[in-house]
C-alpha cells in the first residue's frame, strides 16, 4: 500500500553563506493511512518547517515529498493549490480562522473554493461541526467562541470533505490540559477514519495519542516505534 505521506532525503536551507540555516537535514518519513505520527523536539529543531513542506506550503531545497504517491515538485502551483484544498487539512497554531465568517462558513470555505455549491458546502460543513459537538455554534463568529471551540472549528475545517492527510502544528498549544486532550482525541478519531496524521506537539502526554513519535534535533530526526513513557526520556534527545 502506498504511504499517504513520504519524505525522502528532504532538506531545507534558508539563506546562504554566513547566514545559511539548515532547517531540515535528510529527513526520511513515511506515514500510512489511519496512522498518527507525533513530531517533537526543541524550539528551532525544524518541526514547523517539516509540516509546511509536507503540506506544500513551501518547497524543499532537496529531496522528494510525495502525497498519496504524487511528487510535489513535479506539480504546477495550481496543482499544488488544488491538492491542498482537496487532500490536505492543516490545523495552524493560531487557528487561522477568518473573523468575518461564521464557524460553518469557515469550515465550508475550502469546499467552496474548490467549486462546491455554497449550500452543499455549508451542509457538509455543518455535519463536520456536528461531529465535533459544535452544531449549536455554527452561526457564531470566531470572536464569540472560546479557545477550545475555535480549535474544534479549525479541526472541522481540516477534516471536512475527502481530506486524506491531516497536519497539525501545536494544535493544543493555546488550550488547557483538558481541552488539549479533547483536541488530540478528535485528531486521533480522524486518523481512525482513514486519514494520515502528522502532529507537532511539545507535550509528551499528548504525543502518547500517536502511533509513533519522531524526535527532531537541529533538523535531523530519530524515529521511535512507540510514544515515550514520559517527557524526560524524549526531551533529553536521542542517545549518543
Amino acid at each position: 500500500m502506498t504511504a499517504m505521506l513520504e519524505m525522502r532525503g528532504v532538506s531545507k536551507v534558508y539563506g546562504s553563506g554566513p547566514t545559511e540555516v539548515n532547517a531540515l537535514r535528510d529527513v526520511e518519513l513515511s506515514v500510512d493511512r489511519s496512522e498518527m505520527v507525533a513530531i517533537m523536539g526543541p524550539s528551532g529543531s525544524g518541526k514547523s518547517t517539516l509540516l509546511t513542506i509536507a503540506g506544500s506550503l513551501e518547497e524543499a531545497t532537496s529531496g522528494e515529498v510525495l502525497v498519496d504517491g504524487a511528487e510535489l515538485s513535479g506539480m504546477s502551483s495550481n496543482d499544488r493549490a488544488r491538492l491542498r484544498r482537496r487532500s490536505i487539512g492543516y490545523v495552524f497554531q493560531d487557528f487561522n480562522l477568518l473573523a468575518g465568517l461564521t464557524a460553518v462558513e469557515n469550515v465550508a470555505l475550502p469546499l467552496e473554493l474548490d467549486g462546491s455549491e455554497s449550500g452543499m458546502a455549508r451542509a457538509t460543513g455543518l455535519e463536520a461541526l456536528r461531529t465535533l459537538g459544535l452544531a449549536d455554534r455554527a452561526a457564531h463568529f470566531p470572536d464569540d467562541l472560546s479557545g477550545g471551540e475555535r480549535q474544534r472549528v479549525a479541526i472541522a475545517r481540516a477534516v471536512v470533505g475527502n481530506r486524506r492527510l491531516l497536519l497539525a502544528d501545536e494544535p493544543s498549544g493555546a488550550l488547557d490540559s483538558v481541552n488539549g486532550e479533547a483536541v488530540m482525541r478528535l485528531l486521533r478519531d480522524a486518523c481512525r477514519r482513514g486519514m494520515a496524521g502528522v502532529v507537532v506537539t511539545h507535550d509528551a502526554q499528548l504525543a502518547a495519542w500517536a502511533d509513533r513519535v519522531v524526535f527532531l534535533r537541529d533538523g535531523r530526526m530519530v524515529d521511535r516505534t512507540a510514544p515515550p513513557p514520559g517527557p524526560e526520556s524524549l526531551l533529553s534527545g536521542p542517545e549518543q
